[in-house]
């Protein structure tokens, strides 16, 4: 029910902003898919940039990426999926050793923390797979809506919108949302994008940010979809 509440409200708030900048649903529609046919021909290989093989290496990877590069992450997997396989090695092994195989990817103790504990529910409840809805993988331990969108929508091919900081930034900047809260974000989001083009809009976004719309300094004279941004908040 607070979802649903949530949704209304971000929904609300979303028709407010149209109607201020004089556009209708369907022109906000537009734009968002001018803007998205744009940004691939920017970044025609934008993607995951986390290596993985399977659904668990794309969990523990992703946990691992929290205030870390995902270069230094992909560094630390090379070794860490040679040594652990399975739900079940990661849920055996103690915290303290798994602090040390995961050190230099920073918060290490919470990191380790959450992978031992996330694998044993795995084990325990899912059989040592790990679950494909949103709502098993959220349950785990240091799993939340950003981590499980990007696991099913990579490791699963089940369409979902990662609102991590770049994605906040950039939707802001561009107007296609005036909420600040991540789960509100996603939902104004996934109303102008089409269900199909979630997980590869997310990826768009992210290096968008990543190389143009930087945070500090955003790059508006080399931006591809400059003539379509408000420049909010700038």
């Amino acid at each position: 029910m607070n979802v649903l509440f949530g949704y209304i409200n971000s929904y609300y708030a979303n028709y407010v902003n149209r109607k201020i900048q004089g556009l209708t649903p369907m022109e906000d529609k537009k734009k968002t898919a001018a803007i998205i046919a744009l940004l691939k021909k920017r970044y025609p290989d934008a993607g995951c940039a986390l290596h993985f093989k399977n659904p668990l290496e794309l969990l523990v990877a992703t946990i691992l990426s929290a205030q870390c590069t995902d270069e230094r992450v992909n560094k630390v997997t090379v070794d860490l999926f040679k040594k652990y396989k399975t739900a079940e090695d990661y849920a055996r092994v103690t915290q303290e050793v798994l602090e040390k195989d995961i050190k230099s990817t920073g918060f290490f103790r919470n990191k380790a923390k959450s992978i031992v504990n996330c694998c044993k529910k795995i084990v325990q409840a899912h059989g040592g797979k790990v679950p494909a809805t949103l709502d098993e993988l959220v349950a785990l331990d240091g799993i939340g809506r950003k981590t499980a969108n990007v696991i099913l929508g990579n490791a699963f091919g089940v369409p979902g919108i990662t609102v991590d900081t770049h994605v906040k930034r950039v939707s802001y900047r561009l107007g296609l949302t005036e909420q600040q809260d991540p789960v509100k974000i996603e939902y104004d989001l996934m109303e102008l994008v089409p269900r199909k083009e979630w997980t590869h809009f997310s990826h768009l976004m992210i290096f968008h940010g990543r190389y143009t719309c930087v945070a500090r300094k955003p790059l508006c004279g080399e931006c591809v979809v400059e003539k379509l941004c408000p420049k909010a908040g700038l």
